[in-house]
């Protein structure tokens, strides 16, 4: 029971391997460049209650993409992770360590400067690098594919995704409670306030990885992106569950740079 519970509880902190650009889920068709390289330090602290139980989790995560040419990146992240799961305020879980690996290609196929419209695809492969006795990993290769698309204007950029996962676990324990299958849908827009500031938001939806469950989880981010130069951005954001399967709230913050 206790390892169910400690699943369950975590199963969103280990969900959503595509990385966007923060604090964005949504990601955008955008690419680096030949040989140009982009690193991100991205950090998220949630809190969660369901009846009797609390939890406050969070999870920092080093990114490094690299343009093997114009319209390919190569993407790899990985996150460091930790949680306190409370029950009627008494501690029953309390662990930390690294997540799974992932490594994902962006490949820009479609752009056209006249409608301000392009299209991309990202494959990616998670590395059962995390513990998934914890709760910070799958325990085994998982793989998916995400749909991209970008209408840029003169105001700003609007950017939907769709992407489908297949998740493989470790052990047995988790595949009897846990979803192979996931499959996500989110829409992003970004503002530009000024030639160095952006205001951002985003709306998406994701197939609960809890069996037991019918209620998936959907979720709202406001923030702002600040561009200090041009190679390098700061951003933060506040992330808000829409349902009872959405983690409650989450703070967002990182910083991104290019050379």
């Amino acid at each position: 029971m206790m390892k169910k519970i400690t699943c369950l509880a975590v199963a969103l902190l280990i969900s959503g391997n595509a990385y966007a650009t923060h604090p964005l889920i949504t990601d955008d068709t955008g690419t680096q460049g030949t040989g140009k390289f982009q690193i991100e330090l991205n950090g998220e602290l949630s809190n969660d209650r369901n009846s009797s139980f609390s939890q406050t989790s969070g999870r920092t995560t080093a990114m490094l993409s690299f343009g093997i040419n114009d319209t390919i990146d190569l993407i790899i992240g990985l996150p460091y992770q930790w949680y306190t799961l409370k029950n009627s305020g008494i501690t029953v879980a309390d662990n930390n360590g690294i997540g799974d690996m992932s490594v994902e290609m962006k490949l820009q196929f479609l752009h056209s400067e006249d409608t301000g419209l392009s299209f991309a695809l990202k494959p990616g492969v998670s590395m059962p690098t995390g513990s998934e006795d914890n709760g910070f990993g799958n325990g085994a290769v998982s793989g998916w594919l995400m749909l991209i698309a970008t209408h840029e204007g003169r105001l700003g950029k609007v950017h939907c995704n769709l992407g489908y996962s297949h998740n493989e676990y470790g052990t047995e324990a988790t595949r009897t409670i846990s979803r192979n299958n996931i499959w996500h849908a989110s829409a992003a827009g970004e503002l530009n306030m000024t030639q160095s500031l952006r205001a951002v938001a985003d709306i998406g939806i994701e197939t609960n990885p809890d069996k037991s469950s019918d209620s998936h989880p959907a979720f709202l981010i406001g923030g702002v992106i600040y561009g200090v130069s041009k190679s390098m951005d700061l951003d933060i954001g506040l992330k808000r569950g829409l349902n009872n399967a959405s983690t409650d709230n989450a703070f967002l913050g990182g910083v991104t740079a290019r050379f």
